[in-house]
């Protein structure tokens, strides 16, 4: 999968999340696909996501837990 169906998969989910839950499912998202957004920087996500450039910083955080979550059990696949 590359960084484009990545990006095309979690629009899709934030669209079909909740209103109230539109954070929480970016960030179950950029956990689950770290692995293909690997080389992109915070402000290429926001740009391709088409969001604010304050979630740059999420992203990274996100992107930096993945590893930690892997190591712990956690099937990224399953979220």
């Amino acid at each position: 999968m590359t960084a484009a169906d990545a990006i095309q998969n979690i629009k899709a989910a934030i669209e079909a999340s909740p209103r109230n839950g539109y954070v929480a499912e970016l960030h179950l998202q950029v956990i689950k696909y770290a692995d293909e957004l690997e080389g992109m920087t915070g402000k290429e996500f926001c740009q391709a996501m088409g969001i604010g450039a304050s979630f740059g910083t999420e992203f990274a955080k996100m992107r930096k837990i993945s590893d930690r979550l892997r190591a712990a059990g956690l099937d990224a696949q399953r979220i």
